[in-house]
């Protein structure tokens, strides 16, 4: 085990131009992003990318995952993460970790059906748990490691209708603070990022959800539901959540781990 009095850190590579364009060099480490085919995913993707690392796209999507892949210079890995045999087809030579493959299922609780609970649990939760355990031993061999979780406000916060999102986000929060306990000795940062509402296919669907469950138009239901408390009014960027990951990735942001780092346009405080 590392000592905590000494560095964590290998020494790194020489400075890149990656280095001077975002301030953050990955030259030479290997990442994995996980629903990295689009929306978050996809940001988190190309930031990681055109910072100097060599990113695993990982997606259940083979079409998408593999366009990402050829436009980062990256590779591309077709994985269904609610099968937990795939976890072990993934690669384990990986310092940054991104947990970001997600979906969402809209409904009361009484109507809500239980196989798409345990489903929602399995991808979000397990999968992360699992590919958390498989990179973990890498990381602590070096010496370094960043895990970071694509978690939500609703990982802090709640909302009727998505009791299996809310609670795979919260559980989320759970495994990425014991995650940085265990690996802090190792140097190794573990950290949830959460967004508010993001411009994504995900949360586009369930604009046409909500819409069709209240009976009204889509721009309703962006301004009087889903951004009723958030004192920005706008949908967050996927870009702008990828930036935030990026930066956990670096030179001064290895006192953070264990946090919740909102994205969330004031909606927390309001």
């Amino acid at each position: 085990m590392t000592s905590e009095f000494t560095s964590p850190h290998p020494p790194r590579p020489a400075a890149s131009p990656h280095s001077a364009a975002h301030g953050v060099d990955l030259s030479g480490r290997a990442a994995l992003v996980t629903g990295g085919g689009s929306g978050i995913g996809l940001a988190c993707a190309t930031a990681l990318a055109a910072a100097g690392a060599e990113v695993h796209v990982v997606d259940v999507d083979a079409e998408k995952a593999t366009a990402v892949a050829d436009a980062i210079g990256g590779k591309a890995h077709i994985a269904d993460l609610a099968d937990p045999a795939v976890i072990d087809t993934l690669p384990e030579g990986i310092d940054l970790l991104v947990n970001n493959a997600g979906l969402q299922h809209v409904a009361p609780l009484p109507e809500f059906p239980p196989e798409r609970f345990a489903l929602m649990q399995q991808v979000m939760v397990t999968a992360p748990f699992l590919l958390i355990r498989r990179v973990l031993p890498h990381m602590y061999a070096g010496g370094w490691g960043r895990v970071i979780n694509i978690s939500s406000v609703h990982g802090l916060r709640a909302s009727a209708y998505k009791s299996a999102y809310v609670t795979a986000k919260h559980a989320l929060e759970g495994l990425s603070k014991v995650t940085a306990i265990e690996g802090a000795p190792h140097g190794v940062t573990s950290n949830c990022v959460n967004p508010g509402y993001v411009r994504t296919p995900l949360v586009e669907s369930q604009i046409h959800d909500q819409a069709a469950a209240h009976g009204i138009s889509a721009g309703d239901v962006l301004s009087d539901v889903l951004l009723s408390r958030a004192p920005v009014k706008r949908l967050l960027e996927a870009e702008e959540v990828a930036a935030a990951a990026l930066w956990l990735c670096g030179p001064h942001t290895s006192y953070i781990t264990g946090a919740s780092l909102p994205l969330d346009g004031g909606w927390g405080a309001n």
